[in-house]
């Protein structure tokens, strides 16, 4: 084989590494990026409608409007008891009749770091008597500790609401598998929505819409 048809082989290996480079990481992308937008996570055992806008009731060829679906069941936010950042036990419903954005983290977790500049920065638009950002850390004692939650918050200069769950009461209530967990409250204490994963700025924003009363 000579130098000119060694070096026509070599560019097409080449090329053929870059096309295979280039699937492979379009799939993994694809497979295992962090869900980001808002549904129902299958532990409340409910589910949020497919699309996120509201169509007009479709009229039949009458002239007559079709029978509209039945709506869904209200989902109550259950509550459970951690602890605040001064030590003391608070609960959820002690919270309810402001709207909340309930959110599950730990600071060892990569995603829930990565959303927590959008948290805080949407947090500071609103008095807490308007909307409350209520960040649960799962402390395990070991992996995380309330030490090291509260040296990641004070080290980025987080404002919201930090609680504790020093005993898996929160975690074990609505059966967190995953973390960051989030969850969106009205100010009657019903889950309006709800999102596994980490969020990006406009679909957290989107979450606070359905619980704000414009």
């Amino acid at each position: 084989m000579n130098k000119k048809n060694k070096a026509l082989v070599y560019i097409v290996v080449f090329l053929l590494l870059i096309i295979a480079a280039v699937f492979g990481y379009n799939y993994l992308t694809e497979r295992y990026k962090a869900p980001n937008s808002l549904g129902w996570p299958s532990d409340v055992n409910s589910q949020m409608p497919s699309d996120n806008t509201q169509s007009p009731t479709p009229s039949s060829p009458g002239g007559e409007e079709e029978e509209k679906p039945p709506e869904k069941e209200p989902v109550a936010a259950l509550d459970f008891t951690v602890q605040d950042y001064d030590g003391n036990e608070v609960k959820l419903s002690d919270y309810i009749g402001t709207p909340i954005v309930l959110n599950f983290w730990a600071s060892w977790c990569p995603p829930c770091r990565a959303e927590m500049p959008h948290f805080n920065m949407v947090s500071e638009e609103y008095p807490d008597d308007e909307l409350i950002f209520l960040m649960v850390d799962l402390v395990d004692g070991g992996r995380e500790t309330i030490e090291k939650g509260k040296a990641f918050i004070e080290e980025n200069g987080y404002t919201f609401t930090v609680l504790f769950d020093t005993e898996q009461n929160a975690a074990a209530t609505y059966r967190i598998s995953s973390l960051p967990t989030t969850y969106f409250i009205d100010k009657d204490g019903y889950i309006v929505g709800g999102a596994r994963g980490s969020i990006d700025e406009e679909t957290l924003r989107y979450g606070v819409s359905l619980i704000i009363e414009e």
